[in-house]
């Protein structure tokens, strides 16, 4: 088999929006993301800490769908290595010569991967001016950078082996009493995770994950979205996970996509980093304070085009992390007892 690409991070999402104005209400009026560049059909945004060009591609079309996510790789070599070791799967691979692709990105690789999600590879970006210290510029949710995607798939297992394929840690798990995979976090950068999957039908995203300094700026942005009676976007929280540690908040967009802004979690680029199991039946695995998950956080998702931009098809899970919950988190219990 061919050597992986050398995967840095996760570095952005391209997202299908069916109303670019609506959208860019959410994603810089209401959340305050910098626009970097904009056309008649695309916004490039990024948080305030990024110096590559953009974190997240909002595109107009047809259907909201998630178009692609993109990784970037440590060398120019890289790129290729992602096609030579796509190609070697079986996968689809399309290579995508620099001006040729998302405004910005130099010549990248993109495929389907073994789990029906788009993924791109670059290595050369654009920059962009350092905002770190534009502090009349931060605004809204104060976001300072994407931190992750979370994709919901049938088969952790595997998901989790292909990840580990491209050179992945692995920071914490969800698993049954037998050991079986309900979910992972994955990472290449040396926080808990770059990627994680949550159980269910897919591909479909589960979430794009925005990184704020601070969680009061997540109760913040609550605040923000209530005060100007738009709460129906918040779809979760605030809460503190047990899995990550992380402080959170979950909206919504006026599409679906979901995007969570996320503060507090910690550092695993130690080479012995261990990673941390959660049971199942722990009520603190999604909420630390006990509190319920609702519904539409495991089931609703948005969907994943292919490299044609048509809507890939989703299969079903074979475990359902919300048919065994238990205590707090709601699901399962009638009258007090498990149904």
């Amino acid at each position: 088999m061919s050597t992986p690409p050398d995967v840095v991070r996760s570095a952005y999402a391209q997202l299908a929006v069916t109303d670019l104005a609506a959208a860019r209400w959410f994603w810089v009026d209401m959340l305050g993301l910098h626009v970097q560049h904009e056309d008649a059909d695309a916004l490039y945004l990024r948080g305030t800490d990024e110096l590559t060009h953009h974190s997240l591609v909002l595109r107009a079309g047809p259907v909201a769908a998630l178009d692609h996510i993109a990784y970037r790789v440590r060398a120019p070599e890289d790129v290729e290595r992602a096609g030579r070791f796509f190609a070697e799967l079986g996968r689809p691979v399309r290579r995508v010569p620099a001006g040729a692709g998302t405004h910005g990105v130099g010549d990248a690789v993109r495929v389907v991967d073994p789990l029906g999600f788009t993924v791109e590879f670059f290595h050369g970006i654009a920059r962009g001016e350092r905002l770190i210290q534009r502090y009349d510029l931060h605004r809204g949710a104060r976001i300072a950078r994407l931190d992750h995607f979370n994709v919901c798939t049938p088969d952790i297992p595997a998901a989790y082996a292909h990840y580990r394929s491209l050179g992945f840690g692995c920071s914490e798990t969800i698993e049954g009493d037998e050991h079986e995979l309900y979910a992972a976090w994955m990472y290449r950068k040396q926080t808990v995770h770059d990627v994680a999957f949550t159980g269910g039908a897919g591909p479909r995203l589960h979430h794009v994950g925005m990184a704020t300094h601070e969680s009061h700026q997540v109760l913040h942005i609550a605040d923000v979205f209530g005060s100007l009676g738009e709460e129906r976007h918040i779809e979760r929280g605030p809460g503190r996970h047990g899995v990550s540690n992380a402080f959170y908040v979950y909206l919504r967009d006026p599409d679906g996509h979901r995007v969570e802004i996320y503060t507090s979690d910690y550092y695993t680029g130690d080479p012995d980093h261990e990673t941390y199991r959660w049971n199942v039946h722990d009520d603190r695995r999604r909420d630390f304070w006990g509190n319920a998950v609702i519904e539409s956080w495991y089931k609703e998702a948005s969907p994943v085009l292919d490299l044609d931009g048509a809507v890939q098809p989703v299969s079903e899970s074979v475990l359902d992390e919300s048919a065994v919950q238990v205590g707090a988190d709601g699901l399962g219990i009638v009258d007090g007892t498990k149904g």
